[in-house]
């Protein structure tokens, strides 16, 4: 039996709208995160964040975030007071927000906070870290890979 150039016309008409609704199918069923569900409200609040990473940026020595094999070691600038800070660390997985963790900025005398690496899901993170010392605001992000 041979197709005649009508039949080859319905087939491929027939394929093209299985290929659209398809798409249609996968489009209507693809989850799309946003970075936060409020976020007309928090960019109201960026210039904050804004002003915490120039007085970070302007520290002589910077926050930083090292891994060794059991934890996750946040130093803040040795001339913070480490009595008088507050703050949040966001581990923040672009990928995932179901591995998002937000936990309290608790540091020793030294200025250091260590987060047990079992408890975190393996990733990429950004760590974001937003501290208070003395009435003034501060912030950082960092890239770090959980293994």
């Amino acid at each position: 039996m041979t197709l005649s150039w009508g039949h080859k016309l319905t087939i491929a008409f027939i394929a093209f709208a299985l290929f659209i609704l398809m798409m249609v199918y996968k489009s209507v069923r693809a989850d799309f995160q946003l970075v936060s569900a409020d976020y007309y409200k928090e960019e109201l609040n960026y210039q904050q964040v804004i002003d915490g990473t120039g007085r970070a940026n302007n520290l002589p020595t910077p926050l930083t975030v090292t891994q060794n094999e059991n934890e996750l070691i946040i130093q803040l600038p040795l001339q913070m007071n480490a009595a008088n800070t507050t703050g949040i660390i966001w581990l923040y997985c672009p990928a995932d927000e179901k591995k998002d963790r937000k936990l309290n900025l608790t540091v020793d005398e030294n200025g250091v906070q260590s987060i047990a690496v079992n408890k975190i899901i393996p990733a990429a993170y950004i760590v974001k870290v937003n501290w208070q010392t003395n009435g003034q605001q501060f912030y950082n992000e960092q890239s770090v890979l959980i293994k």
